[in-house]
């Protein structure tokens, strides 16, 4: 089901969410400071290629650099990417086929939100 789930995600929303966060990693990686950005970004690039099946959990080793990292991205870009996901999420949602791909969007919030000190693992 999982696959099945992933196909359908990869084909609807999935290849173009991982275009943007792609995009989005390479115009951070330009600059010195902004390359955990640009970072964070493929990991959630890779991670909207094939959500399901894998879930986000925190990393032990992320300290006081991720939090700060973190603050920042929050107010610069974080909020209004997860208020994207929340908003195609509940649109998805209206359809009965669009239900799972709409939790598919409800799970990426967390890590769109707050990326750094965050690795994605299987489920």
């Amino acid at each position: 089901m999982r696959a099945l789930l992933n196909v359908i995600w990869l084909a609807l929303s999935g290849i173009w969410l991982a275009l943007a966060y792609t995009l989005a990693g390479i115009v951070c990686c330009i600059l010195i400071v902004t390359i955990p950005f640009g970072l964070a970004s493929f990991r959630i690039a890779a991670y909207a290629l094939w959500p399901f099946g894998r879930t986000v959990t925190d990393r032990r080793s992320a300290g006081i650099p991720s939090l700060f990292g973190n603050l920042v991205w929050l107010l610069l870009a974080g909020w209004w990417i997860a208020l994207t996901h929340l908003v195609t999420g509940v649109l998805l949602c209206l359809t009965v086929i669009g239900i799972p791909l709409g939790i598919g969007n409800f799970k990426m919030i967390p890590v769109s939100l707050l990326p750094l000190g965050r690795e994605i693992v299987p489920a």
